[in-house]
């Protein structure tokens, strides 16, 4: 029974939390045809997209060279 509690308190939790955290940016102020930049702003998107990749292959790279390091130590003993 507590069990089933447990479950329907997180699930209710979740529902709620999803309904009341759906947010979307406000409208800019005055007339959005009038120009300017676009609704949530004009940030590039290709920059941080090879930024991210850069850092993930990088990271990647690590976990690789670092198992592989402790693999040759546990192979020498």
């Amino acid at each position: 029974m507590k069990n089933y509690m447990k479950k329907l308190i997180v699930l209710s939790t979740m529902f709620v939390a999803s309904q009341v955290l759906l947010a979307q940016p406000p409208d800019p102020p005055g007339d959005p045809a009038a120009g300017g930049d676009p609704i949530g702003g004009g940030a590039p998107v290709g920059t941080g997209i090879g930024i991210l990749l850069t850092l993930g292959a990088a990271y990647g790279t690590k976990k690789v060279y670092t198992t592989w390091k402790k693999n040759q130590e546990e192979i020498e003993d």
